[in-house]
């Protein structure tokens, strides 16, 4: 499993309501939505580092 890198993220309110919301409808948490997001923007511009590709 990758390390982890704790960091400070600024959203406005209404975006953070909507994440939150989209993470609960999914069963994830807000932090495990945030994660699957940028993962899924990373595959789509085919940006994933390639040990990431598979998982």
């Amino acid at each position: 499993m990758a390390k982890k890198k704790a960091f400070a993220l600024r959203l406005n309110e209404d975006m953070m309501k909507a994440i939150e919301k989209w993470a609960s409808d999914e069963f994830r948490s807000t932090n495990g939505q945030i994660e699957w997001i940028l993962n899924e923007s990373l595959k789509k511009a085919k940006r994933l580092p390639k040990n990431k590709k598979t998982e």
